[in-house]
């Protein structure tokens, strides 16, 4: 994996050699929305909200991506 794109164990996405953001998971997300875990997967599945993989292939969600999805509402 590049050192540009990793998952650090606090949650924080590494985008560039200064830019750091925080990864929310599934449950995270739902409890924002008032909507079931499962439901959030089903939505980055299709397209309405979008996501990245850890390197153990676990769904994450941007915490800039879901306050902008907020803010659009």
């Amino acid at each position: 994996m590049s050192p540009l794109k990793a998952v650090a164990p606090d949650g924080t996405f590494v985008t560039g050699p200064d830019t750091t953001e925080r990864l929310l998971t599934p449950g995270e997300v739902a409890r924002i929305f008032g909507v079931d875990p499962k439901t959030v997967n089903r939505w980055a599945l299709t397209g309405k909200i979008p996501s990245v993989r850890t390197p153990s292939r676990q769904r994450r969600y941007r915490e800039s991506d879901i306050r902008a999805l907020l803010d659009a509402s």
